[in-house]
């Protein structure tokens, strides 16, 4: 019976902490989302946030291109629309202009017909596939954690070609983990592995710049110390690597600026964690640290603007001025009260002094909202440019005539 009765006495107090414990796991909160890591809890009630990608595309009629501004001369016009999140664009050997998306999981085929653009989605259901770049006959796409390829895709773009594995041993992080890819001058395949994180000290198998060959091969680190970087080009002369770099979040409104590069050689720093724009030491990370460490930027271009596309002017029909000159895509802020960019940028190269830096393009933020972030831009055979816009699902045409 005494046996009966601990039995009894054990279980409803078993009982009782169950019933205790299970409602006080059930109230723990949820973990922050990633974009918070790094905010000081002074700021933990702050209404700034990313801005939230619509879940489709602008339909044509509804993309105002009128208020967009080009210098005098320059007309912008819409040249193709329905791409949902339509960001990094490369072309074709037969014309086709391949796009890339981010959160749509998609890479599309517009096919130029002439006065108006049939757009195909080729593949769809990829993890971040930011990331295209075609050599060859064959279209290369970058997703978070491998580099894919499709041979042969322009003859085949209404029953594509099956992706072939090229590299698949990237990290799977997903934060700042999707891709720009690239073919520089020697042929090799380049491509950034972003910081798993918005301020941390991360593994050397990330915060860089790497490249392979072609055929997945020959693996190496370019540039170390580069936070985000979703865009690059090589100089046309000097065949140089120019990068832009998103830095932190959370450390104020107006620092640290995001960055203009060049990487001429492989193996520099530039100074992620430890040191942000050139010239601040991070709080936590940059204790017994020093600036002078690290390559220094070649520009500032502003806090939180989200550089993304470089593009080297390389074309015949714009002013001769701009020849070699970068386009930069700026998609713009969310980590900042009074949002910046939202532009296409240029910056001229100076010999020995700090580049010349000049809106091309804006309009696309209308007071304080956006309506649409251009994202990157692509030269065209005839000398205009396309400037995509992954929040309006849309692709805009530059032109010059006298």
């Amino acid at each position: 019976m005494r046996r009966f009765v601990v039995i009894v006495l054990a279980v409803s107090l078993l009982g009782a902490l169950t019933t205790w414990f299970i409602p006080a796991q059930a109230q723990q909160p949820a973990a922050p989302p990633t974009w918070k890591q790094g905010q000081p809890a002074e700021l933990a009630g702050s209404p700034l946030a990313p801005i939230a990608q619509p879940p489709a595309p602008l339909p044509a009629a509804e993309i105002p291109v009128n208020k967009l501004k080009v210098p005098p001369g320059f007309r912008i016009e819409l040249w193709a629309s329905g791409i949902n999140n339509a960001r990094a664009m490369t072309w074709g050997d037969k014309g086709t202009l391949f796009v890339s998306s981010r959160v749509a999981g998609n890479v599309y085929a517009v096919v130029d017909k002439g006065g108006s653009r049939e757009v195909k989605t080729i593949a769809k259901g990829l993890n971040l596939p930011n990331g295209v770049a075609f050599k060859d006959g064959t279209l290369y796409i970058a997703e978070v954690s491998k580099i894919s390829k499709m041979e042969g895709i322009e003859s085949k773009l209404d029953s594509p070609p099956q992706m072939v594995t090229v590299f698949e041993t990237l990290p799977k992080d997903l934060p700042h983990g999707w891709k720009y890819l690239a073919f520089g001058p020697d042929g090799k395949l380049y491509f950034n592995i972003g910081a798993p994180c918005n301020i941390c000290l991360p593994p050397d198998t990330h915060a860089n710049i790497s490249r392979i060959n072609p055929d997945g091969t020959g693996f190496e680190y370019w540039a170390h110390g580069v936070r985000n970087s979703v865009g690059f080009d090589w100089h046309p002369v000097t065949k140089e690597l120019y990068f832009t770099t998103h830095a932190r979040d959370w450390l104020g409104e107006d620092v640290p600026s995001d960055r203009l590069d060049v990487a001429p050689k492989k193996g520099l720093h530039f100074g992620y964690p430890f040191c942000h724009q050139g010239d601040i030491l991070d709080p936590e990370f940059g204790k017994g640290r020093a600036c002078a460490e690290f390559a220094a930027p070649l520009l500032k271009t502003g806090p939180h603007i989200a550089g993304n596309g470089v593009e080297f002017y390389t074309g015949s029909m714009f002013p001769a001025d701009y020849k070699n000159r970068m386009f930069l895509a700026q998609r713009g802020s969310w980590n900042r009260t009074q949002k910046i960019g939202f532009r296409v940028a240029m910056a001229t190269l100076k010999a020995g002094d700090v580049p010349k830096y000049e809106t091309f393009a804006e309009g696309w933020l209308q007071g304080d909202q956006p309506w649409g972030r251009p994202v990157y831009t692509k030269q065209m055979k005839d000398g205009s440019l396309l400037i995509a816009d992954d929040y309006a699902g849309a692709i805009y045409r530059v032109s010059y005539s006298k």
